[in-house]
């Protein structure tokens, strides 16, 4: 620690001590404020090969697109400073996600190239009944199965309605509210965004900054989810889990809804998990109630081998009316079939290590890939380091 020279000259004549200087500067109000911070983060890379001469991919996130087809991949870098609610009455709290990287460009709170700030809020809690906890600023969508952190995924390709249907992200205030033991329910309201298409890079943009604003556009949000009890038996845990987003457009009657179903169920084999979601999204695409539709099924199931090694397993169904999923482009209907596979093995201390294999096949009979073939096939390595 460095002192002045004011208090090195006090602390020679007997004045004042080093050691109770110390002492003070601990007590400063801009320590006591971060003593409950933690800091965290990852480092995120992979290798992809795909299989044949091509690069045309499904439309999943940025991080299995054709830019990182047959080649080593710098996917992510985040930082992430919490300090969370404590248990007590009128409590505070913030969480501040910055994300480095090609995969960053994806996100709402995009900066510059490769710089985006994924969540950034201020989390309240009032003491009202069992306590309403509130999330004021920039902060991750209340649907889906899986989350823009890969390593939190049992996959490391993310599902077709994470990319093509779910939004990204929302700046608005959001509340929770837990019921009981069973029961919680959450709802907000957020800025909504006046270029929604339905397709923005990939992905539904209702309440990201990724278009430009509107005063009266505002995206609304709600949600319930189901936990059974420890006494359900091998039950307990499961979650069902329901959510609407509505994104409004202005300037347009086109009004994106998108109904979203989750669930997660324990099974009697201790080592055995399954899960299952749904989402379908309506009136996405410039208002052609012909071709405004989008939905996305996926089927997940876990198997732990050993204490380090685990296999999981995505069977996904998706069709549109707009080529949503699919590399033909906008108002071509699609259908598309995949499935994913991922061995994770825990060879290290603190890092995620995946191998996967994936396949993609248009169903609806029509050539979607290079030279006009119907599958895709995809080999892809992950290490994540998480800190």
């Amino acid at each position: 620690m460095k002192f002045n020279k004011w208090t090195v000259a006090l602390a020679a004549t007997g004045v004042v001590s080093l050691a109770s200087v110390m002492q003070a500067d601990e007590s400063h109000p801009v320590n006591t404020a971060l003593s409950s911070t933690t800091l965290s983060g990852y480092v995120d890379t992979s290798a992809v090969w795909n299989f044949g001469t091509g690069k045309t991919v499904a439309n999943r996130f940025v991080n299995t697109d054709s830019s990182r087809q047959d080649g080593f991949n710098l996917n992510s870098v985040k930082l992430q400073l919490e300090k969370p609610i404590d248990e007590g009455t009128w409590t505070a709290g913030y969480k501040v996600e910055t994300m480095f990287g090609p995969d960053a460009n994806a996100l709402p709170g995009l900066l510059a190239n490769g710089v985006a700030i994924k969540q950034a809020y201020a989390a309240l809690r009032a003491p009202v009944g069992n306590g309403i906890d509130f999330k004021i600023g920039q902060f991750d969508p209340i649907v889906g199965y899986e989350v823009t952190d890969s390593s939190a995924n049992p996959n490391f390709s993310r599902s077709f309605g994470f990319n093509n249907l779910e939004p990204f992200g929302h700046t608005g205030i959001l509340a929770s509210y837990q019921v009981n033991e069973i029961i919680a329910v959450t709802a907000g309201v957020a800025n909504g965004d006046s270029s929604l298409s339905g397709l923005q890079g990939g992905g539904l943009t209702a309440g990201s900054s990724r278009g430009a604003f509107a005063e009266s556009s505002k995206v609304y949000m709600g949600a319930l989810s189901v936990k059974a009890p420890e006494s359900a038996g091998w039950l307990s845990g499961s979650t069902l889990f329901v959510g609407v987003v509505n994104g409004d457009r202005t300037g347009n009657k086109n009004d994106p809804t998108l109904l979203y179903t989750g669930v997660t169920l324990a099974t009697p084999i201790e080592a055995l998990s399954i899960g299952a979601s749904a989402d379908l999204l309506f009136n996405a695409n410039d208002g052609a109630a012909d071709k405004s539709y989008a939905n996305a099924y996926a089927l997940y199931a876990g198997y732990k081998i050993t204490d380090k090694l685990k296999l999981n397993n995505r069977f996904e169904y998706a069709t549109s009316g707009y080529g949503a999923f699919l590399p033909r482009g906008i108002n071509a209907a699609d259908k598309v079939i995949g499935d994913t596979v991922t061995l994770d093995y825990a060879l290290w201390a603190n890092v995620v290590t995946r191998a996967e294999f994936r396949w993609d096949h248009a169903a609806d009979g029509r050539g979607a890939f290079d030279n006009g073939a119907k599958n895709d096939l995809s080999l892809l390595a992950n290490v994540v380091y998480k800190f």
